[in-house]
């Protein structure tokens, strides 16, 4: 598994801008589709909001890449 810490430098992310800058996915319309599909766990449940706004503390996971990501406020 792959792990990264991703540190905010703003009061959040968005989920899908997540993933773009972490590289799991190349485009907007693939992170959507990704999200949209059950894809994306945040905290351990299905999030397939793709506009959720991260704050930090949360640990995102792609299943498909094993790939997780914890978000650092």
């Amino acid at each position: 598994m792959m792990k990264h810490t991703f540190t905010l430098e703003a009061e959040f992310i968005r989920l899908d801008d997540l993933l773009k800058i972490n590289g799991c996915v190349e485009t907007g319309g693939q992170a959507k589709l990704l999200i949209q599909g059950g894809g994306v766990l945040v905290d351990g449940a299905v999030c397939t909001m793709r506009g959720k706004k991260l704050r930090g503390g949360e640990v995102v996971y792609v299943p498909e890449i094993d790939e997780e990501i914890t978000v650092a406020g």
